[in-house]
C-alpha cells in the first residue's frame, strides 16, 4: 500500500457489512491478512465478488470512505491532541527536502555550484518542526522506501541531527548550519557508479575504495559551493571520520573532530543501520544502538553515543514494540515519560497472526509491558497504514 494511505484509524468490519463507499485497504482470509489495492467501494457488484471470493473481513480507512457510508463508530482518539496535523506539516517538509536534493544531486552531475540559500530555509523548517513537536518529525521519518534511500537518508540524518543538537541544548544557529550539512552530507555520492552505490552485496576491496571517493567528490563541491559555513562543510566531510585516525577522507583524530563533526558519525551510522538496503534488512534501534556501543571508543565517542541513546530513546518513537500479550504497536508518544513506559499504538497480534482494532495503549496505565523491539522487515504485515 502507499505511503500516501496513512491515516490515523482503521476499522475492521464483516465483509457483509461492506457498503458501496467504503475505503478497502486490506483484507482477510482464513485468518491471514493481506494489503489489497487500496480503493473505494464503487458498486454492489464489487460487494458482491468479495462475498463470494470467500473472504470473511475487510479492513477500512475510516477517514477516506464517503460521507455516509460508514455505521457510527465511537472513535478512539489518540492522546497527542494536534499530532495529525503536525505530521501533516513535518511530512510536508520531508518532501520538500527530499525533492530539494533531487534537484541539488541533479545540478551537481551538470556541473553547477551548490547554492546554500534553499537548504538554508529547509534547514529553518525543520528546527521549527523539530521544537513544535520532535515526536511527529520521528513518526514520518519512520516511513522509508529502500528505492529512495539516499534521499530519504540524507533527511533523516539532518533530522537525527536536529533532534540530538537540540538534546545537547546547542544555539539555534550552530543547529542550522548542522542540519544544512546533514542534508548535503551524501552528495558526493551522485558521482559515484552505480553499479557500486547500489550493488546487494559486500563490495570488493577495489569497490571499497571507489566509493570512498564520494568524500573526495564531496570536499570539490564544498569548496564550489557558495555560502556554505566551515561547521556545514565539517558535517559533510567529517561523518566517515574516527576518533583513532583510521577514518576518511582526512584520517582526522581525536579533539581534530569537533563536537559536530562527532555527531554526524553517529547519526549516518544509527540511520544506515536503522533503514531497509538493497543488501540488507532494517535493524531495530535496540540493536542499532548495541553497535554504536561497540564501535566506541575508537571510532566513537562513547559520552556522545550515551547522551544519543538518551536522546532518541531506546523505543523511539515511530519504532515498532511487541507488548507483553503479543500486539505489535507502534511507539506513538514519548513526551516526559520515562523509556520503558510510551504510548502504543496497537494493530497487529503476532500471537494470532492478524490485525487487531486499533488501540493506544499508555503503559504507565496498564500492566502490559514492551517485551522486545520490532524490525519492520520481521512483520508479515505492511505498519505503513498505521502511522
Amino acid at each position: 500500500m502507499d505511503s500516501s494511505a496513512v491515516t490515523e484509524e482503521l476499522l475492521k468490519i464483516p465483509v457483509t457489512k461492506l457498503a458501496v463507499g467504503m475505503y478497502v485497504t486490506a483484507i482477510e482470509n482464513n485468518g491471514k491478512v493481506a494489503i489489497a489495492n487500496a480503493g473505494q467501494v464503487k458498486n454492489k457488484e464489487a460487494i458482491r465478488k468479495i462475498l463470494t471470493s470467500g473472504i470473511k473481513f475487510v479492513w477500512v480507512d475510516i477517514a477516506k470512505s464517503a460521507k455516509g457510508s460508514m455505521p457510527s463508530v465511537k472513535k478512539k482518539a489518540a492522546p497527542t491532541g494536534n499530532r495529525s496535523v503536525r505530521q501533516q506539516n513535518a511530512k510536508k517538509i520531508l518532501g520538500e527536502a527530499k525533492g530539494l536534493i533531487k534537484k541539488v544531486m541533479g545540478e551537481i552531475y551538470e556541473g553547477k555550484a551548490i547554492e546554500v540559500e534553499p537548504f538554508a530555509a529547509l534547514a529553518d523548517s525543520m528546527i521549527e518542526s523539530v521544537m513544535l513537536d520532535v515526536d511527529a518529525f520521528k513518526c514520518i521519518s519512520a516511513l522509508r522506501s529502500k528505492d529512495a534511500y539516499l534521499l530519504e537518508h540524507s533527511v533523516n540524518v539532518a533530522f537525527l541531527l536536529v533532534t540530538f543538537g537540540r538534546h545537547l541544548k546547542l544555539d539555534k544557529e550552530l543547529m542550522k548550519q548542522i542540519a544544512i550539512g546533514g542534508i548535503l552530507h551524501d552528495v558526493g555520492k551522485i558521482r559515484v557508479d552505480n553499479k557500486v552505490l547500489h550493488k546487494p552485496g559486500k563490495l570488493s576491496p577495489e569497490e571499497f575504495e571507489h566509493m570512498k571517493l564520494h568524500q573526495v567528490y564531496a570536499l570539490e563541491e564544498m569548496e564550489a559551493a557558495r555560502g556554505l559555513s566551515q561547521i556545514s562543510k565539517d558535517v559533510c566531510l567529517m561523518h566517515h571520520e574516527k576518533l583513532d585516525g583510521k577514518g576518511y577522507p582526512c584520517g582526522l583524530k581525536g579533539d581534530e573532530l569537533p563536537l559536530h563533526g562527532r555527531m554526524s558519525c553517529i547519526c549516518d551510522i544509527f540511520d544506515a543501520l536503522t533503514a531497509t538496503r538493497c543488501y540488507k534488512q532494517a535493524m531495530s534501534p535496540a540493536a542499532a544502538f548495541k553497535i554504536l556501543l561497540s564501535l566506541t571508543p575508537f571510532h566513537l565517542d562513547q559520552q556522545l553515543v550515551y547522551e544519543f541513546i538518551r536522546c532518541v530513546g531506546v523505543y523511539p518513537v515511530g519504532s515498532l514494540v511487541e507488548l507483553s500479550d503479543g500486539r505489535v504497536g507502534i511507539v506513538w508518544d514519548a513526551k516526559d515519560r520515562d523509556a520503558l513506559h510510551p504510548v502504543v499504538k496497537c494493530f497487529y497480534s503476532l500471537k494470532h497472526y492478524r490485525y487487531t482494532e486499533v488501540d493506544f495503549i499508555d503503559l504507565n496505565k496498564s500492566e502490559l509491558e514492551i517485551e522486545r523491539g520490532v524490525s519492520p522487515s520481521s512483520l508479515d504485515v505492511d505498519p505503513t497504514p498505521f502511522y
